[in-house]
């Protein structure tokens, strides 16, 4: 789920700050020579700024993993009985009884012992360790192939209409990949439908709104 979230924002953002950018730029009278230019560097920048973003996050919380997995380490070689105890009140706490939880504490503790209480008690799992380098490229390459769906649109697009086809068609990629997320995701898909595109529109509003008031050729 931590790599189809970096995968999700990334798109999401490619889309959102691309056709913002030009929508501006457009607004404003820009050339299409200038659009691409300027597309083409929002692209670029926007890619290296969400990996960049998303590998010292990610970094951060597999630094954080690491140091609860040695305290814990530390931790059950200086006081194993400790442990252990920590480890039946989990149990207990989840349904079971003093005496099942013992056994099953007892059990995990002499098959893995820290591996239990990293996925019981700290929450970390194999699967779920933060992999920064993985989220970064993930976030980078999605913020790319976002990007350039607004920017395709530009390139394509007649110059008097450029405006209104790329915030359209931006919006409907948004809507789009809203949906396609919530799918994966198993929530509501009208809800986070409405939640990307309302967002989108308001991005792309914005900076319309910025291009016309400046009224010059950027």
């Amino acid at each position: 789920m931590g790599l189809l979230r970096a995968a999700v924002l990334g798109a999401n953002d490619g889309i959102i700050s691309t056709a913002s950018l030009l929508v501006g730029v457009a607004a404003a009278g820009a050339t299409g020579k200038t659009m691409l230019i300027t597309g083409f560097a929002g692209l670029v920048a926007g890619a290296m700024s969400m990996a960049a973003g998303e590998y010292v996050s990610v970094s951060s919380q597999s630094d954080t993993e690491k140091a609860d997995l040695d305290r814990e380490r530390k931790e059950l070689a200086d006081d194993p009985e400790h442990e252990l105890d920590e480890l039946t009140a989990i149990y207990q706490k989840r349904g079971l009884d003093e005496t099942l939880s013992r056994r099953v504490a007892e059990q995990l503790t002499a098959y893995n012992a820290l591996a239990s209480h990293a996925r019981d008690e700290l929450g970390i799992t194999v699967i779920h360790t933060a992999q920064p380098v993985q989220a970064a490229l993930a976030s980078a390459v999605m913020f790319a192939l976002g990007a350039a769906l607004p920017l395709t649109t530009a390139i394509l697009a007649p110059a008097s209409y450029a405006v209104v086809s790329i915030a359209s068609l931006s919006l409907v990629f948004l809507a789009g990949l809203g949906a396609l997320a919530a799918y994966a995701g198993r929530a509501q898909i009208l809800r986070a439908t409405i939640r990307v595109t309302f967002w989108g529109t308001l991005a792309m509003g914005a900076t319309a709104l910025i291009g016309r008031l400046f009224g010059v050729n950027v």
